[in-house]
């Protein structure tokens, strides 16, 4: 069986370097290139010195058509303007993506959903085994408990990540609204600040910390008079991410147009 050739869209970052790595040492993958942003310091370096293996013999680059010409697949974990870039070549291209970016906004969310239409898009605010059976257990516990447990999402990420809430944590309050059955942007409190009067009864509170060089870590909060229960995922390594994304990347190729999560990857239901 011939080896499937994945592509990395922001190969300069810190994400893009792991995978590198990762699919370098997967069996039945190799790497066909990579990209960043024009004039970034990664450019014309090679990519397996960027990720701290042996030289692979292939320098990065910022040419989103030459990268597409050579990959069957492109995993990208880059910024939104890049994503969105990304996503109309490949859907031109017919080239599957699997998409790591959080932070996109609604323009960025249209350019996504046109490709769809074209190309299977494997997207997920988290590519971790773990964190997509935390997604399950807070679907499941949300939809038990009544409005007498409060909901309320915390989460820690390193000090140079850009947007916050992250992206899991968004996801987790999410799935919490949608097993409740209710908007998930009417009852998500993202701040608070000052006499911000009594906690509205059926929110899904947030709050983000940032600092040092936390991976990532989420805990989901269900709180009531007398008792808490809480749901917690710690991330030690960027490698799960890395795996469950060359893992999508690996699925993908061949599947039929559309959007598909983590939960079809890893047959989760």
């Amino acid at each position: 069986m011939a080896e499937t050739a994945i592509g990395i869209s922001g190969c300069g970052g810190r994400m893009g370097r792991m995978l590198v790595a990762e699919v370098r040492g997967t069996a039945g993958c190799r790497v066909a290139g990579g990209i960043d942003a024009t004039g970034s310091e990664a450019i014309g370096r090679d990519l397996g010195t960027l990720a701290g293996i042996d030289a692979l013999g292939l320098a990065a680059g910022d040419d989103i058509a030459r990268l597409l010409g050579v990959a069957d697949v492109v995993i990208d974990f880059s910024a939104p303007a890049a994503t969105a870039a990304l996503a109309g070549a490949a859907a031109r291209h017919g080239k599957p993506l699997v998409i790591g970016t959080t932070g996109l906004e609604p323009g960025h969310e249209r350019a996504l959903a046109a490709a769809a239409k074209t190309i299977p898009i494997v997207r997920a605010a988290n590519m971790s085994l773990g964190v997509n059976l935390l997604l399950g257990l807070v679907r499941e516990v949300a939809a038990t408990l009544g409005e007498d447990y409060d909901i309320e999402v915390l989460e820690m990420h390193h000090r140079h990540k850009v947007d916050a809430p992250s992206g899991t944590a968004l996801a987790l309050g999410e799935a919490a609204a949608a097993a409740r059955g209710i908007d998930f942007a009417a009852h998500s409190q993202r701040v608070r600040d000052g006499i911000t009067g009594p906690r509205r009864r059926g929110d899904i509170g947030f709050a983000s910390l940032r600092g040092g060089d936390v991976v990532g870590e989420h805990v989901v909060i269900f709180a009531a008079e007398g008792e808490r229960i809480e749901l917690t995922h710690r991330a030690g390594s960027r490698r799960i991410f890395a795996r469950g994304a060359v893992r999508a990347a690996c699925w993908a190729v061949g599947r039929a147009p559309g959007f598909y999560g983590m939960k079809d990857v890893l047959g989760l239901g």
